[in-house]
């Protein structure tokens, strides 16, 4: 006797279909989901008395363009006449890591940015950061930005501008280069940011006298510092490098979390499309890309060198000691860069880079 064929499955699959979310459509929940979360943070952060404000951070640019970087945030205020008031005016705060995370991003808030008599009009993003690119002439040299976002004081951003001559720029990573932070390893990355005070992070040996030497050798070179680490801690690290007395540059930093068309920002791409977005900006600039062994710096370095190899004067990678590359989950060998028309040197410190860069006709 024939018998039905059994369909029950694809009805089944069938009456589900329209139920299922699509990957999209599951972005596009978890997006609705982290605003929610945000909505209720600035709700909470409100009533707790936290104000708006803008912080501004050091921005750099061309005689015709700069880069414009700030953030709109609620955070709390230091109570009058506390230590904590006192050591913001004083620049001697000594926070732990987690405080720099209570701040609430106030998302896409207008914001008016005026460098002399330009102004211009931009929105903050979903984390609140600003970042955009204002066209304006300008003299090599300092300038000054001012940021006035809805409901926030103006603040003065810090803008470098590079003159058409200059030939020579550092791009450096940060951590476990000028500080050591073991940031790999998952659990000493949560101890280290978070739970660490500020004052306890450590310098890399000889980094520091290496910035300065090169900062000395070509006083026009601008500096950056590029780095995978969340805009969270930019004060943090501001006030980390000029403590150690690093040469000024400009922070290019990430978020972490969702963005427009991704569940986590990658760092590798971040690194790699601020490398090709100074190489688009000063595109007759040779840079030195000082990083380290024990995370991607060498992977990321070599791309963008194969890519532009007229625009990388040396490449410098700090060998993390046998600790440190334990904490950090292990560490490249130093690679075989025989075939590169760009040279590459490897040292533990800052005095091994700058004797190797001296024979290169860097320092």
């Amino acid at each position: 006797m024939d018998t039905a064929p059994n369909n029950s499955s694809e009805k089944t699959a069938h009456t589900l279909l329209p139920d299922a979310l699509s990957g999209n459509q599951v972005f596009r929940l978890a997006h609705r989901i982290s605003d929610a979360v945000n909505t209720v943070r600035i709700r909470l952060a409100k009533r707790w008395k936290f104000i708006p404000q803008t912080i501004a951070y050091q921005g750099y640019g061309s005689t015709s363009q700069v880069r414009v970087l700030g953030r709109v945030l609620l955070t709390q205020k230091p109570l009058p006449g506390s230590k904590a008031e006192h050591a913001a005016q004083n620049g001697n705060q000594n926070l732990r890591g987690w405080r720099a995370f209570t701040s609430v991003p106030l998302q896409f808030t207008d914001v008016e940015i005026t460098i002399g008599d330009v102004v211009t009009h931009v929105r903050a993003d979903r984390g609140g950061l600003i970042d955009t690119e204002v066209k304006v002439h300008l003299s090599p040299g300092w300038h000054t930005a001012v940021l006035r976002a809805e409901g926030t004081e103006p603040v003065e951003a810090r803008i470098r501008v590079i003159a058409p001559d200059v030939k020579f720029g550092i791009v450096s990573d940060i951590d476990d280069t000028v500080m050591v932070t073991a940031l790999p390893r998952p659990f000493l990355a949560l101890w280290n940011t978070f739970v660490l005070s500020e004052r306890a992070r450590m310098a890399t040996p000889g980094m520091a006298v290496l910035l300065d030497r090169l900062t000395i050798e070509h006083p026009d070179a601008p500096v950056i510092y590029l780095s995978t680490g969340p805009w969270n801690a930019a004060p943090t690290l501001a006030r980390f490098l000029t403590r150690n007395m690093y040469p000024s540059g400009a922070l290019l930093l990430t978020d972490w979390g969702l963005t427009q068309d991704r569940w986590f920002r990658s760092g590798q791409d971040h690194k790699l499309r601020n490398l090709a977005r100074l190489a688009s900006e000063f595109p007759d600039m040779r840079w030195l890309l000082i990083g380290d062994n024990g995370q991607h710096d060498e992977a990321i370095y070599s791309e963008f060198a194969q890519e532009n190899p007229h625009r990388v004067a040396a490449i410098a990678i700090r060998q993390l000691s046998v600790s440190e590359s334990v904490f950090a989950g292990g560490h490249s060998e130093d690679g075989d860069h025989t075939a590169s028309h760009v040279p590459w040197i490897y040292s533990p410190d800052g005095a091994g880079m700058a004797k190797q860069l001296t024979t290169l006709d860097v320092l």
